[in-house]
């Protein structure tokens, strides 16, 4: 039987990615949708002190992250499928499955959440796509998600070549408006903007950077890209550089377009900005072809991502299954080496998400909260374990002590940041987590009945029972309408 680590990656041969190409999908993972909202989703919320503030936080947060990533790659190099393989490691089945479905569910949210966000570009130009939830969009959405879903299925490698060109191409346009808005800096501007008092109240500046945290940890979904990649890497040692070097490049990016923004546009107008904001924060320095300029890199860049997550989420069914904590089904693969089965359940995700879009009030963000917060649980079990080896000391026999305590403070720092962005998520959105993670178990549970494995642990069926009880109550609180969609 075919294990995780060698398993066929096209055409029966173990495809390689160089550091160039796993840092494309870090960047290309992380660089979609969510940067070309910064500008109206931070001026609703916050002035310039609030976003700083809020990016220091986010920033060191993530890199925490992104650490803990890069050392877990190092002290466990024969774990694969990090997001999911982690989990597993450290707490047993169960957890890994639910991080798995987690990571997959937060995915195809955040592919649906692409969709929405192409129609709300072309909604700027013609009226039927409306903030993308119209019938329009979705159908355009639709014939869209099944082209890509043709794209992958021919292969792998193929379309992750492809991610690592669309990344350089959709860089480049943000780069320009981030040049053009600091040469036309306006310091009356920058300086009203600084806390925006001014204009209203905003509320207290702690509540202000809780009101970004979830954009700027769903601007950084795709962290983990290179580690989910890992079975494909030419250098084990490249998975913890491509996660640092993406990482670090992005901050940068997304800090650069918020301040950039602020810099020419009062915080009102950026908060009433359309989406995705910067197509109208761009046009009013530019002029009307920068409306097209900056619409055509949504397009493509959107374009990209999209093809990076379904990447992703593909793969994170396909090495479960593979491992036995997933049905066998969901582990075929095509004559190209593509996991087609779990690529045709996340086509069919997105579909159904797209089809919901017509139905919730806010689409966009709706979509955008939930991706976010379905990829919290995945973050928080992979720093959980990686404090659990700095504490137990497994993995680290031969390693200096101070290399040890640097790595365990790491995680501690990575754990206490996720957990305080499920406190900011709110419960609205912990409780829609479990109404997916609850259903989810009866594939938990055919594929132990497929290996004659045991259901539960003592430990695992209190969580189950945890999150039945969560999904119990959240689907009610949909039905009674006291969670509103």
């Amino acid at each position: 039987m075919t294990t995780q680590s060698d398993a066929p990656a096209t055409g029966g041969a173990v495809a390689k990615m160089s550091l160039p190409t796993l840092t494309a999908m870090v960047v290309g993972g992380m660089v979609g949708a969510g940067v070309f909202s910064l500008p109206a989703r931070f001026g609703v919320a916050t002035g310039i002190l609030g976003s700083l503030i809020a990016w220091a936080i986010a920033g060191t947060g993530m890199l925490m992250l992104a650490f803990v990533f890069q050392n877990l790659a190092i002290r466990k190099p024969d774990l694969d499928s990090g997001v999911f393989i982690y989990a597993k490691a450290g707490f047993g089945d169960y957890a890994g499955f639910n991080s798995a479905i987690g990571f997959w569910a937060s995915s195809v949210a955040g592919n649906a959440f692409y969709w929405v966000f192409i129609g709300a570009t072309l909604g700027a130009f013609f009226d039927g796509f409306g903030d993308g939830d119209t019938v329009l969009a979705v159908a355009l959405a639709t014939a869209g998600v099944w082209l890509f879903h043709y794209l992958i299925a021919r292969g792998v490698r193929d379309a992750a070549v492809i991610n690592r060109i669309v990344t350089v191409c959709k860089i480049i346009p943000i780069l320009v408006f981030i040049v053009v808005l600091l040469v036309s800096f306006d310091a009356g501007v920058f300086a009203d903007n600084w806390t925006a008092y001014g204009y209203g109240d905003l509320g207290t500046l702690d509540e202000q950077i809780r009101n970004t945290m979830l954009i700027t940890t769903f601007v950084f979904i795709g962290i983990e890209g290179a580690s989910v990649y890992s079975r494909y890497a030419k250098r084990r040692e490249d998975v913890g550089k491509a996660t640092v070097l993406g990482f670090l490049s992005v901050l940068s990016i997304f800090a650069l377009v918020t301040l950039s923004s602020y810099a020419v546009v009062p915080q009102p107008e950026l908060a009433d900005t359309r989406q995705p904001s910067m197509v109208g924060v761009f046009e009013s320095v530019v002029g009307d072809w920068g409306e097209w300029f900056i619409s055509i890199a949504v397009i493509v860049s959107v374009l990209g991502a999209y093809l990076a997550w379904t990447l992703m989420a593909a793969e994170v069914m396909f090495i479960p299954a593979r491992a036995d904590d997933f049905p066998s089904f969901l582990g075929r693969e095509n004559a190209k080496g593509t996991p087609i089965t779990a690529l045709v359940v996340t086509s069919l995700g997105v579909q159904a998400l797209l089809a919901l879009t017509l139905f919730v009030n806010d689409a966009l963000n709706f979509m955008l909260d939930l991706a976010t917060s379905l990829a919290l649980l995945p973050y928080l079990l992979a720093a959980a374990y990686a404090l659990k080896l700095g504490l137990t000391g497994e993995s680290y026999d031969g390693v200096a002590a101070k290399v040890r305590t640097r790595e365990t403070i790491v995680a501690g720092a990575a754990m206490v940041y996720t957990l305080f962005l499920f406190e900011a998520a709110g419960m609205k959105f912990v409780l829609l987590s479990t109404v997916i993670l609850a259903p989810a178990a009866v594939l938990y549970v055919k594929a132990r009945s497929e290996h004659g494995l045991r259901l539960f642990t003592p430990t695992e069926i209190a969580v189950f029972a945890l999150v039945v009880a969560g999904g119990v109550i959240g689907a009610v609180g949909l039905w009674t309408g006291r969670i509103a969609l």
